[in-house]
């Protein structure tokens, strides 16, 4: 039985979406510290995360960020803002998917299935203890999702991980917009196109912590590449 750890401070809806949840068979555990989210979410140790935005003290973004230093569980925002800019910021601030307000509870139940099983069910990815890809002494330490280069270390995100394990691992070539949309998601037709774009630009941050600028090249029209040869790195 998986366990969802809904932080959502209308009782309304939160009642109504723990009822949801327990029926088809999840253990939804509802957040009540709202002063002290990641001290709870610690004590749950979740499989997914429902995440509202509007919240008591500070806002869903903030408490994603904090979420994100101590689990790499799949967070799904739910929230009644319906903004384009709303969406980017929640996969910006780490989450992996966004549902408005009223809630479709069969689209929310289809993106948390869909989650359930990329991150841990059928279509996961099992990989072994230590398992890494490697180009250009760019390393990935997939087991452990992080990003290693020159012995500096970023710590990845469940999506940033899988991109980068489909881009590193065709290293100079182009990789579609279409395979990666389905290397993240197996139910692409929820999926929001910008979606993409946000988490490799994500991802772009992530290796310009490292150094590495430019490395994520857009190719228009068919995908992305991940070109090492001739960039010039920052200390």
């Amino acid at each position: 039985m998986y366990t969802i750890f809904l932080v959502e401070d209308d009782d309304k809806i939160g009642e109504l979406l723990t009822q949801s949840l327990v029926k088809y068979g999840f253990e939804a555990v509802r957040a009540r510290r709202f002063d002290d989210l990641k001290q709870e979410l610690t004590s749950v140790q979740p499989d997914l995360i429902l995440l509202d935005i509007h919240l008591p003290h500070f806002d869903g973004y903030y408490w994603c960020r904090q979420f994100r230093t101590v689990t790499s569980a799949p967070i799904i925002f739910v929230s009644a803002r319906a903004g384009e800019m709303d969406q980017v910021m929640a996969i910006e601030n780490g989450g992996d998917d966004y549902v408005t307000k009223p809630i479709p509870l069969d689209l929310l139940l289809a993106k948390i299935k869909s989650l359930l099983r990329r991150t841990y069910g059928e279509y996961a990815i099992m990989t072994a203890p230590g398992a890494e890809l490697d180009a250009g002494g760019l390393k990935l330490h997939i087991s452990r999702g992080e990003l290693e280069w020159r012995g500096k270390i970023a710590p990845l995100t469940r999506n940033e991980c899988q991109l980068a394990e489909s881009l590193i691992g065709q290293a100079g070539r182009i990789v579609s917009r279409e395979r990666l949309l389905e290397t993240l998601w197996d139910d692409v037709q929820f999926v929001d196109d910008n979606t993409l774009t946000v988490n490799v630009t994500r991802l772009r941050k992530k290796l310009e912590e490292l150094g590495l600028e430019g490395v994520i090249q857009t190719i228009r029209g068919q995908g992305y590449k991940l070109e090492l040869n001739g960039i010039t790195t920052r200390p």
